[in-house]
């Protein structure tokens, strides 16, 4: 079982479309595969000191990547989009952005 929060946020993803969600106050994360969205909003808000809304959760396959002729998949991950209530900013990845 997961328990410490740091093991459930593993790190933020830093993509255009994350970048243009932060003007609806939402954030994305890397999350633990196992980690489900009750973990994940308490996890956010004790690290961040912040008040969740709402968690969206996303499993996305690995991909097909090759180099010459050997051929491998990029491992599977899960993403966790989290929606902020009003009022509330995660400053320490997101600060120069907006």
């Amino acid at each position: 079982m997961i328990t410490d929060p740091r093991d459930i946020i593993l790190r933020p993803v830093i993509t255009e479309k994350s970048m243009q969600q932060l003007a609806e106050n939402k954030y994305t994360f890397l999350v633990h595969p196992k980690a489900n969205k009750t973990m994940i909003k308490r996890a956010v808000e004790e690290i961040f000191k912040v008040r969740v809304r709402k968690v969206n959760t996303v499993k996305v396959r690995g991909k097909l990547r090759r180099v010459g002729r050997y051929a491998g998949y990029q491992p599977d991950a899960k993403k966790a989009i989290v929606t902020l209530a009003e009022g509330h900013r995660i400053k320490e990845f997101f600060e120069d952005v907006s």
